[in-house]
């Protein structure tokens, strides 16, 4: 019969050993991928310096910048951070664009900017679902109901503000000067 003091040290050189193992197979799994790492690294920085792939990236870049300048929002030119780190993203997604996506870094900078569009497809809705809700009627209505809806609103709104702006001017000046004729305007 064994003793708990044999089972014990038998079994522990047992999952000791498993575990080394386990490392090296991992180790030697991730060696090749290191070396096809750097081999793509080396045949990337090839293409960067061709001629072909820098004609791609200029048109690339001149088309971002030319977005970049016209989606202001029209009121001039927007404060020079702001379109400093603009025309940064604009070059930084033109050279992503044109690495296509084979590499960490364009990969890396192509989803941060489906994030940032998704961020701001969110505030979006949040505007469009706060707009719904200041026009009677519109809470769950899409875009472009509500957008028509609000354009009539603010022009039966801006008739309201007008029509009682002179009723109040009519009533005040009735009330002063003690005559039941309407002022002429």
């Amino acid at each position: 019969m064994a003793t708990p003091s044999s089972l014990i040290s038998s079994s522990n050189p047992v999952t000791n050993t498993d575990r080394p193992q386990r490392k090296k197979l991992r180790k030697k799994k991730t060696f090749p991928l290191a070396k096809q790492d750097h081999a793509d690294l080396a045949r990337q920085a090839q293409t960067w310096k061709s001629e072909a792939q820098q004609q791609i990236y200029s048109s690339k870049l001149l088309k971002a910048l030319s977005h970049v300048t016209i989606g202001g929002d029209g009121g001039g030119p927007p404060p020079a951070p702001r379109r400093g780190r603009a025309v940064r993203e604009a070059a930084d997604r033109a050279l992503a664009v044109t690495a296509k996506g084979r590499t960490r870094w364009s990969r890396a900078i192509l989803t941060n900017r489906l994030k940032l569009k998704f961020r701001k497809q969110k505030r979006q809705r949040k505007k469009v679902r706060v707009l719904g809700r200041l026009v009677p009627g519109c809470r769950k209505q899409p875009l472009p109901v509500i957008l028509e809806e609000a354009t009539d609103y603010i022009a039966a709104l801006e008739m309201q503000v007008r029509t009682m702006s002179a009723l109040a001017e009519l009533l005040s000046g009735g009330s002063s000067s003690g005559s039941g004729s309407a002022p002429t305007t």
